[in-house]
């Protein structure tokens, strides 16, 4: 899958799976903001990429909603990861856990809801069966 954005700020896909995604990058001089640390928005593309490959693994989904909570600072040439990994699965949405991690710390967390557009069936076996149907 071809994401011209993801290619402009360097970012790269590790891992994809149904209902999971990797994407790292590495923090550069134009990912910084006046403080010398990485760019929210940075981080946020980072993690947001990794939840639109992990949404989007199982059918077309668009995004609903979208929060990130941001715990330490990144500087220039520090390797950064989102981990995606699907938390709850039903016909119509899907919700999403992405942890941005560098140097085995937690640098800041991102919870996503997505549309899913073709509303197919949940597999057997996926799914969050507690909840009712979103």
């Amino acid at each position: 899958m071809r994401d011209p954005f993801m290619e402009a700020l360097g970012l790269e896909v590790v891992h994809l799976a149904p209902g999971e995604a990797k994407v790292a990058g590495r923090v550069e001089k134009a990912h910084l903001n006046l403080h010398g640390t990485a760019h929210g928005g940075f981080l946020y593309a980072l993690a947001d990429s990794a939840f639109a490959l992990a949404s989007n693994s199982r059918g077309p989904a668009v995004a609903l909603s979208c929060r990130m909570d941001y715990f330490r600072p990144l500087y220039p040439g520090a390797l950064v990861e989102a981990r995606a990994v699907e938390v709850n699965l039903s016909r119509r949405t899907a919700t999403y856990r992405v942890e941005v991690v560098s140097e085995g710390k937690l640098v800041a967390l991102f919870t996503g809801t997505v549309f899913r557009l073709g509303g197919e069936d949940v597999p057997a076996g996926v799914g969050n069966p507690s909840q009712g149907e979103a």
